[in-house]
């Protein structure tokens, strides 16, 4: 048998990229990625509809438009006939849903829904939902859930029943329209194969289920709302299939449209952060890894379910079959600083910039670098799209203390960086008080792979190495290996995901290690980090609720008097 490939595809919040992979190795042998066309939609629709505040949509089509043009550029590209390919499988941003008919047709591709903002899909940032995830959180507290536990005492705006209850409230006749909300990687995976099934993890970690008990209980999703008593049965027929299984073989229209061939097996669809974790081969608990871009996921392994306040979610083998997958994660990291960017960098660094040939990402991180931690005499918190750990809170928001006129920009570009790593070292503390032990960081995606300052700043501030994976794309190669095991031995990939880790994944051997000196400056900011955490975010002063409420009110009496 010859050498064998599998493609993944990884569908991120501004674009989808695919890889052709060597599954004998894991070495990537091409890769080719496409902008979605229609980028996020948070202002309006493609017929000019507006949208409300916190909204943030995308188009379905884009995603098969993603598929269609860079799987068969990678096969062109590597010079690979389609009958090497063995296996594919996709990943996805989540919670990211959408509402189908039933044919699997998504609402917004019908002419009677299209102008509706709520027949498009949802992306994982879509905020608009936090009063239905607040009636949510109070009736399964008020009840004593045992579900809320698992997602460390809230469930987040993010998630599918806020949205789906959204979905409910302000548009019912969508809601009645819908024969099924799916994730969107189950509902493209469904394109691939012509079978809808729903993955565990997304199903785990995003809609309350577990494989124990299921979903909650019809008396809950009663109280919530009388007509969501049934919304299981009538909206969430499709079964659920554990990861690593095969959702089914490539049918014929997708396989022409890939360039790949009929009967390719396709594995079963996944999300960004949870399929990396294999990809830099983490197979046992103990070591964390950040998956960081415009967001950052935290992901952990363990043997036992553990408690722990303000985490995404524990799934048992969410991420890896027979162990507990632990998920936490940060709204705002890489859209924090390419905001400062856009909009708070003064023209002269933009010419200093373009004289220098750099990038101002460049321009700030080489100012910045120069700095000593607490040098600035700033300090921020990162919420400047909400905190998703530790106090799953999508109302509040960004802050920066101890501003003056001498304040430079590079320092508040520096501040912003450290307010990430404080925020997952406040991850960090929250799982080992909880018994779930971190003894390493590993890391991946584009801020990993290009910024050292920002690797080296998350060294000092959580006191631990950091290992880097050696692949520019890991998640993409992590979906690539969930298709080589979906192809199984026979095909020549693997019957499991352990083995598929022995073999495929790419790490870097140098680590970012802690430099004593700055870990004990950190030390002394952190702790002023985590008073004003405290402060702002767990009930001492809730003024940036009150402003954020203030806001809205203000700007919806401006759209009333609008023309």
């Amino acid at each position: 048998m010859g050498v064998r490939y599998s493609v993944g595809v990884d569908f991120g919040t501004l674009s989808g990229r695919a890889v052709l992979v060597d599954v004998g190795c894991g070495d990537i042998v091409a890769t080719a990625e496409m902008p979605y066309p229609h980028a996020v939609m948070d202002e309006r629709l493609p017929d000019g509809t507006r949208l409300g505040h916190d909204w943030a949509l995308q188009h379905p089509r884009d995603y098969l438009d993603v598929l269609t043009a860079t799987v068969p550029q990678t096969l062109r590209k590597a010079g690979v006939d389609a009958s090497d390919v063995i296996g594919m499988a996709i990943d996805f941003t989540a919670c990211t849903m959408l509402p189908v008919d039933g044919a699997g047709e998504p609402l917004a591709f019908d002419v009677r829904h299209c102008a509706n903002p709520h027949s498009w899909v949802k992306l994982w940032k879509h905020h608009a939902a936090q009063d239905e995830a607040n009636r949510l959180n109070e009736v399964a507290s008020r009840r004593g859930e045992p579900f809320l536990a698992r997602y460390g005492g809230k469930v987040s705006s993010e998630w599918m029943f806020p949205k789906v209850m959204q979905v409910l409230d302000e548009a019912p006749e969508i809601y009645a329209a819908a024969a099924s909300f799916m994730e969107a990687t189950d509902w493209v995976t469904m394109w691939l194969t012509g079978v809808a099934r729903r993955n565990s993890c997304t199903a785990g970690y995003k809609a309350l289920w577990s494989k124990r008990e299921g979903y909650p209980s019809k008396a809950f999703f009663k109280e919530l709302d009388p007509r969501l008593e049934n919304v299981v049965a009538e909206k969430f027929g499709h079964g659920v299939d554990p990861i690593g299984s095969k959702a089914g073989d490539l049918r014929p229209d997708a396989a022409e449209a890939l360039g790949l061939k009929p009967g390719t097996a396709v594995g079963v669809a996944n999300v960004d952060a949870h399929v990396a974790v294999p990809a830099v081969g983490i197979t046992e608990p103990g070591k964390m890894l950040m998956i960081m871009g415009t967001s950052t996921c935290h992901m952990v392994l363990g043997h036992e379910e553990r408690i722990v306040p303000g985490m995404c979610g524990v799934v048992e083998d969410g991420i890896i079959p027979g162990l507990m997958g632990f998920e936490a994660g940060q709204s705002c990291v890489g859209d924090h600083f390419d905001w400062f960017v856009r909009s708070l960098v003064p023209s002269e660094y933009k010419e200093e910039a373009e004289r220098k040939g750099i990038g101002l990402h460049a321009l700030l991180r080489g100012k910045a670098e120069r700095l000593r931690p607490g040098e600035s005499g700033l300090l921020a918190l990162d919420w400047w799209n909400g905190n998703r750990s530790v106090l799953v809170d999508a109302d509040l928001t960004g802050m920066i203390l101890g501003m003056t006129l001498a304040t430079k920009p590079e320092e508040i570009y520096r501040a912003l960086i450290e307010a990430t790593a404080y925020g997952t070292n406040m991850i960090i503390e929250t799982f080992e008080g909880c018994g779930v032990p971190i003894r390493e960081i590993y890391a991946c995606g584009g801020i990993a792979e290009k910024d050292a300052m920002m690797m080296q700043i998350y060294a000092d501030v959580t006191g631990r190495s950091i290992a880097l994976s050696a692949s520019p794309q890991t998640v993409a190669l992590g979906a690539a290996m969930f298709g080589a095991v979906a192809a199984g031995s026979a095909k020549g990939g693997y019957d499991d995901i352990f083995e598929a880790a022995r073999r495929m994944p790419k790490v870097k051997e140098e680590r970012y290690r802690p430099i004593p000196e700055n870990a004990a400056r950190y030390a002394r900011l952190y702790s002023e980090y985590k008073t004003l955490h405290d402060y702002f975010g767990r009930g001492g002063n809730d003024v940036m609720k009150r402003l954020k409420a203030l806001k809205a009110e203000i700007g919806g009496c401006r759209d009333q008097h609008s023309p």
